[in-house]
């Protein structure tokens, strides 16, 4: 069983960054593709950027190309989101989430296909 814990959330004006951090515990998240999901009040969720078992693929939704970017250090057994130039649409719980197999895919934007999820920690940007 793997459990995830996110950190790094908080309130931040627009233009800055944060880097969200999500550790877990368990098991080794080397043989899992992971995701973070983010979803902001009175809409949906959806997939900001996923990452596959050895990091090599990634994915990263339209909205926040260019600004975000995922990574991850399997020795640590953690994932992070480097969050720039963020803007007050970012504003959101974000949540990460962990796969331990999508058959020949190396990544999923697809909520259901994760297996763990973590509590969220929140992101909260001012104008």
């Amino acid at each position: 069983q793997v459990q995830l814990v996110e950190s790094g959330g908080g309130l931040v004006q627009a233009g800055g960054s944060l880097r969200l951090s999500c550790a877990a515990s368990g098991r080794t998240l080397s043989n899992y593709a992971m995701g973070w999901f983010r979803q902001a009040a009175g809409k949906e969720r959806e997939c900001g950027a996923a990452i596959s078992w050895t990091g090599g693929s990634t994915y990263y939704a339209d909205s926040v190309k260019g600004r975000f970017t995922i990574s991850r250090v399997n020795a640590k057994n953690t994932v992070y989101l480097q969050m720039n130039s963020l803007k007050p649409e970012d504003t959101a719980g974000y949540y990460c989430a962990a796969a331990r197999s999508l058959g020949s895919s190396w990544y999923s934007v697809v909520g259901r296909t994760y297996d763990y999820w973590g509590q969220g920690t929140q992101v909260t940007v001012s104008s």
